[in-house]
């Protein structure tokens, strides 16, 4: 039986949704966008300082212009700010782990509890016209501007996990399991995870 469900997922896959149906499926807790409220609480600096930070890598512009310090926090100046945010949200995600019975979406949550055996290490797929058809009617992107932000947020995505893991976003040689959404569908997805949990 596996306590712990992490999920990486290419933007638009239904990843997030998939996450979300399965943690209520099994009544695991479930961590995604949440971990960042979470982790700018204990930051001691307010969430919306910090949302662009979110899964930026260490050569974005976001990551280095975060290198300026903010007036008034209490962390300190030794680190950047998206290095100060995932440390945070890693020692959260190895809380969560101790505590057994939950899904986490992104965050390289699989490479931070890769030594746990009861961590199972999913990725989420789908093809391109299936993602932009859903970024379009779920995400409220704009036609002309559906393909250009796929590439956008995986680029940025795949840049911040393979910066902070060393290893490659999507290699099927990192994940227990790959699932294309677009093929099997969000339910599917679900019911096999949750088959997998169960044992």
């Amino acid at each position: 039986m596996y306590q712990i469900i992490t999920i990486e997922r290419q933007y638009a896959s239904g990843g997030n949704e998939i996450g979300r149906k399965l943690a209520e499926e099994l009544g695991y807790e479930l961590y995604d966008r949440n971990l960042l409220s979470m982790a700018a609480k204990e930051l001691q600096i307010p969430s919306m300082y910090i949302e662009g930070l979110e899964e930026t890598h260490a050569g974005g512009f976001l990551f280095n212009l975060s290198k300026t310090p903010l007036g008034g926090s209490a962390v300190g100046k030794e680190q950047s700010m998206s290095e100060k945010l995932f440390q945070a949200e890693k020692r959260i995600i190895e809380s969560a782990a101790e505590q057994g019975g939950c899904v986490i979406v992104g965050r390289a949550a699989g490479y931070i509890l890769k030594d746990r055996e009861d961590c199972l290490n999913v990725f989420i797929h789908c093809g391109k016209e299936k993602r932009i058809e859903r970024a379009i009617r779920r995400e409220g992107i704009q036609a002309a501007g559906a393909e250009e932000a796929l590439k956008k947020n995986d680029r940025r995505r795949s840049g911040f996990y393979n910066s902070v893991t060393k290893w490659e976003w999507g290699h099927p040689a990192f994940f227990e399991l790959c699932l294309d959404s677009g093929k099997l569908g969000i339910d599917l997805c679900v019911k096999m995870l949750a088959g997998l949990a169960r044992g």
